[in-house]
């Protein structure tokens, strides 16, 4: 028996490099992977060192021709932003892959590394890794030129308000800061009645007013001025103009309603008090409880005005109180407030008497005040209430010393400095402190300055923010140390 033998099996056998001589395996170039590198770059041609702007106001990135992009660092737009700087040169190769190289954030150097393939000799592909040093280099943008320049705007909003305190403009301002609705701003102007806003573009002004309207109760004029016309294109330069109106009743004022007005809201009582202001007018009727809300058109075509500012709040001691437990409503009465209490108060003037532990409260004192108001002079003076009580009164000296929270500001230009307006702002602050519906629209941050202050033994029951309803306020300092910011910022 003979046994037969398998058929010995075919094997590529290695040749020599054609450069260096080491056997490799048989390619279409002959050569080995080291000799092919040295001989053949696929990366020529392709910029190891490209330089990109950017403007350090508005923090945007140049994409050519003419656009500013927002991209942070590290981030998929950047990266698309910095490859298309290499589009043109990186026609001939593939890209295989590319990811940012750490580099340290006040070094102005972004580095990208890219694995690119390139078909070289007779069909040999041929991959290879490289770095590309993108250098950032500071250029201001059209905006922020715009902006530096203090007198280029296309739009402007004038917001107003005709009244004696500024209650609605602070509320107004945390409201614009929590929504950041300001950054798009080139100019804020404080005037009297008032503050202007103005904008390099007729849409972020038409935004402005959009936000002012869902938030506060008010009415917007616009117009417009030309400005230049270019008669070959048929182009035409514009500068638009929105007057806002803000009705001109704030919280705690006291007004009188119209009969007409007074009826289709329930057939509530003239005389009503502001609990609070929002999109609408919330209304209390003091001698009843019931509520209503009135809206901006509601209010326009049946205009009032406030019977006091809060300067005419005079303080009040409660001497005796009794609760009104059984009321009857009349027909058609609307909705009652479930927060209040109606009762029977018996008061006298602070300055009038020795305080002593009594509870003092804020009222306006309609019996020895000579109002001139429409409605009221037509009213039947048994329906005109002596006195209205607005809050209760508490130390202010006190409350400011255990106040540890604070508001941000925004940045603006001032005619003249009232010297009313740190009482009015510390009246904004205490309203905060008892409305919590009022501040859950708005940011209150920490204040690290002030230490918290031991209750006292005589607490007067103020009202307080708590803790958790506060924000820490976030600086560099905290995330880099004081070195770091002061790099961050060079």
């Amino acid at each position: 028996m003979e046994y037969m033998q398998a058929p010995p099996s075919s094997s590529h056998g290695n040749i020599l490099c054609c450069t260096c001589g080491i056997p490799i395996p048989p390619n279409p170039a002959n050569m080995c992977v080291s000799c092919l590198r040295t001989s053949v770059d696929i990366s020529e041609g392709i910029p190891k060192q490209v330089s990109i702007h950017f403007c350090r106001q508005c923090e945007r990135y140049l994409q050519p021709p003419g656009s500013w992009v927002q991209c942070a660092l590290e981030s998929r737009e950047l990266l698309a932003l910095c490859l298309k700087k290499l589009k043109a040169s990186m026609s001939k190769v593939r890209l295989i892959d590319a990811g940012f190289l750490w580099t340290e954030p006040h070094s102005k150097r972004i580095k990208i590394k890219l694995t690119i393939q390139k078909e070289v000799l007779n069909g040999a592909i041929l991959q290879q890794v490289f770095v590309v040093d993108f250098l950032v280099q500071g250029q201001m943008c059209d905006d922020c030129h715009r902006v530096e320049a203090k007198d280029f705007w296309k739009a402007v909003v004038q917001v107003r308000q005709k009244t004696v305190h500024k209650k609605t403009f602070y509320y107004l301002e945390q409201l614009i800061l929590k929504h950041k609705l300001h950054q798009n701003t080139v100019r804020i102007k404080e005037i009297h009645e008032g503050i202007d806003f103005y904008y390099a573009s007729k849409q972020q002004a038409q935004k402005m007013v959009d936000f002012l309207q869902c938030t506060i109760p008010c009415r917007s004029k616009a117009s417009q001025r030309l400005i230049s016309h270019d008669v070959h294109s048929n182009t035409y330069n514009y500068k638009s103009t929105f007057s806002v109106e803000i009705m001109p009743i704030c919280k705690d004022n006291v007004v009188c309603l119209s009969p007409r007005l007074a009826q289709s809201l329930g057939n509530m009582g003239q005389v009503c008090v502001c609990t609070r202001v929002s999109s609408s007018i919330h209304l209390i009727d003091p001698c009843t409880l019931q509520i209503a809300e009135v809206d901006s058109n509601t209010y326009w075509r049946h205009p009032f005005a406030s019977l006091f500012s809060p300067r005419q709040l005079e303080e009040f001691i409660i001497m005796d109180m009794e609760v009104i437990r059984d009321h009857k409503q009349g027909a058609g009465a609307g909705l009652r407030s479930t927060r209040h209490t109606l009762a029977e108060v018996w008061v006298q003037k602070t300055s009038e008497m020795n305080s002593g532990r009594q509870f003092h409260c804020k009222t306006f004192d309609f019996a020895n005040s000579n109002i001139n108001d429409e409605f009221l002079n037509k009213m039947n003076p048994h329906h005109v209430p002596d006195v209205v009580l607005i809050k209760k009164s508490y130390d202010s000296v006190r409350r400011a010393r255990r106040r540890v929270w604070k508001l941000k500001e925004m940045d603006r230009e001032r005619d003249a400095a009232d010297t009313d307006d740190e009482r009015q702002y510390t009246e904004f602050l205490e309203d905060l402190e008892e409305d919590e519906m009022l501040r859950k629209n708005i940011n209150i941050f920490r204040d690290s300055s002030k230490i918290p202050v031991e209750s006292d033994t005589e607490d007067d029951g103020a009202p307080r923010i708590s803790l958790a309803e506060m924000l820490e306020e976030l600086s560099l300092n905290d995330a880099t140390g004081g070195e770091g910011a002061d790099m961050m910022t060079d």
